[in-house]
């Protein structure tokens, strides 16, 4: 960061070298991945235009929880023998891992 800059002369000098910014105000942010969902909660979102290139930049409350498809939740509850809420809390505690989420209910 630039010394001695208030945060006024700062958005004055990065206007002059093209760059703009724009808050955007949300509430949650969610980034789909294949195996899981990573949320930012109470996020501070912002939009940089720099030279044509766009891109976010995201603070905020991070967690991660299993990205559960409705197929895991069916194998589990099926070779385990318990019901769809069960499989499903049974997965998130075993992070989406279906083996490990199968022999954790068949252990209780």
């Amino acid at each position: 960061m630039m010394p001695n800059l208030n945060p006024r002369q700062l958005e004055q000098a990065m206007k002059k070298l093209g760059v703009k910014q724009l808050k955007i105000d949300a509430y949650e942010v969610v980034i789909k991945t294949k195996d899981k969902n990573i949320i930012v909660r109470n996020p501070d979102v912002v939009k940089i235009n720099m030279m044509g290139q766009e891109s976010l930049q995201i603070t905020g409350e991070i967690t991660e929880e299993a990205n559960l498809s409705e197929e895991d939740i069916l194998t589990v509850a099926e070779q385990a023998g318990v019901s769809k809420e069960e499989a499903r809390e049974a997965l998130e505690k075993n992070k989406g891992d279906l083996a490990g989420a199968i022999l954790a209910l068949k252990n209780e």
